[in-house]
């Protein structure tokens, strides 16, 4: 128990006392102390959320999540194309080390044996699962979604995903059609579900297991949506009446555009209903409309994704994991919405590359929560009288999808891969992206542990020079310094 009126003096002296040899050690991680790490891949999304400063769009629970996070405002995909991007967010490497501008080719084939994020936190001593589109699968992920070398167990992919691309959706003619546009009755789709629900269910058996796991987990949870078609359930467009939509504030094809850099979005014209438009090609433009239409459905499977999220949030609490577990959330890229006459993706527009990244971290980025409170309950999105909830901490500056890995596994306590020398092909195990962990500085928490009250009402100063950060955890006899040495914010 701390001395009476003199806790603070109290914990200088003992912080003090502990310089010398927490200075001298390295960061480590064990099974019985190690934060296991939840990483939300969105397919797709553009940071086109309230957290991110629109208003029209409503995303309570991912808003919620940043409110206890760490939010960058400038954070960009290294290319707008699904399986270039996950790969290299995933191996830390850029598309010019990995090879890969396609769909076509592995990179342990073509390019080099290069460690993924989740080979990382297997090799010390995690439980690595994967749920839904988390490598994109195919040639690019070795038909194996880089198993086994990256999963401790078979990755998880929805049944129902099969149907995504087939003609599920009711047209005004009452047929079925392959449509870009496609709300429909889950009830009446095939298996009576959507891929993204079924993720959610099965990561949420997955953290329910790993509760009473000794080891630490590593959980990718991959959502399809907002990618095309946009296949949702239908009630998500009342949120959006078509007269609340405007279009792209910008939505002419500039006039002196390089063709190079125009992405006729061909994946969107293969539609049914977008066929039926009859538009020139490359630069033929989507009556207004349409286009109209195509950002309603947009903005209404963002905010059936966020309903996914808060659902596994809320289970992440329930759980009373919340207070052990690093949750990532961030996308592969971003999607015009009729910018400069662009729709979808594979252009370098800012709109495109784009994406949201946010990190929260127990202790580090919001108190831990005391014993009975929830930090992350789902909130409903039809709610009309949910207020809008401001986010955490918010950092301006430019970072990159490649920061991930070393940020990840800094967060975690694991050791941060070096950087790569150039060339890198020969090198299994090494980063391109700079370390994030300098933005967590400053962010002290006096957390306590064994059920005992959190004090947030201290400020401490870091006694220790050579420590960048530093919170203290007291237990029953206990105190534990969890530390990150200076040398590690390269």
């Amino acid at each position: 128990m701390l001395p009476p009126g003199g806790g603070l003096l109290w914990l200088g002296l003992v912080l003090g006392s502990v310089c010398a040899s927490v200075g001298s050690a390295a960061p480590g991680n064990s099974a019985t102390d190690a934060l296991n790490v939840l990483l939300i891949i969105v397919d797709d999304l553009r940071p086109s959320l309230g957290c991110y400063g629109d208003k029209l769009i409503r995303s309570p629970n991912m808003d919620q999540l940043a409110s206890h996070s760490l939010l960058f405002q400038n954070a960009f995909a290294q290319q707008a194309v699904c399986a270039p991007s996950r790969v290299s967010l995933l191996t830390g490497r850029r598309p010019d080390t990995t090879r890969l501008y396609d769909f076509n080719s592995y990179w342990r084939a073509h390019s080099g044996n290069f460690s993924t994020i989740p080979q990382y936190f297997k090799e010390n001593g995690y439980v690595t699962m994967s749920v839904g589109k988390v490598f994109h699968p195919g040639v690019s992920s070795n038909h194996s979604d880089d198993s086994p070398y990256s999963w401790s167990v078979p990755p998880y992919h929805p049944s129902s995903e099969k149907y995504e691309n087939t003609k599920t959706c009711r047209g005004p003619d009452g047929e079925l059609h392959a449509n870009l546009l496609c709300p429909v009755d889950v009830a009446d789709v095939p298996e009576g579900t959507l891929p993204d629900k079924q993720s959610t269910e099965q990561a949420i058996r997955l953290l329910g297991k790993m509760k009473t796991s000794a080891s630490p987990f590593f959980l990718a949870v991959g959502y399809h949506k907002p990618h095309i078609p946009f296949r949702y359930p239908k009630e998500f467009q009342k949120l959006y009446p078509l007269e609340n939509i405007t279009l792209a504030p910008d939505p002419q094809v500039p006039a002196s555009l390089p063709p190079v850099a125009y992405n006729p979005w061909m994946d969107i014209r293969r539609r049914e209903d977008v066929q039926a438009l009859n538009l020139s090609v490359p630069y033929g433009l989507i009556p207004a409309d349409f286009q109209r239409k195509i950002r309603q459905s947009y903005f209404a499977c963002v905010s059936y994704l966020d309903t996914q999220v808060g659902h596994l949030l809320s289970a992440l609490d329930d759980l009373q994991l919340a207070s052990s577990t690093i949750v990532a959330l961030t996308s592969d890229h971003g999607w015009a919405l009729g910018e400069h006459g662009e729709w979808a993706k594979y252009s370098n527009f800012d709109v495109t590359t784009r994406v949201p990244l946010v990190f929260y971290v127990p202790g580090r980025t919001a108190p831990l929560p005391a014993a009975g409170d929830k930090l992350f309950p789902y909130l409903d999105p039809f709610d009309s009288i949910s207020e809008s909830v401001e986010p955490g901490r918010q950092a301006g500056d430019l970072v990159e999808l490649l920061s991930l890995f070393p940020t990840l596994a800094g967060l975690a306590g694991l050791r941060v891969p070096p950087r790569c020398p150039i060339p890198s092909f020969h090198v299994e195990l090494c980063r391109e992206g700079r370390n994030l962990l300098k933005h967590f500085q400053g962010l002290c928490d006096l957390c306590w542990k064994d059920g005992l009250q959190q004090d947030r009402g201290w400020h401490l100063q870091n006694p220790c020079p050579n420590l960048s950060s530093f919170r203290v955890c007291f237990g029953k006899n206990l105190l534990q310094v969890i530390y990150i040495q200076n040398s590690l914010f390269t």
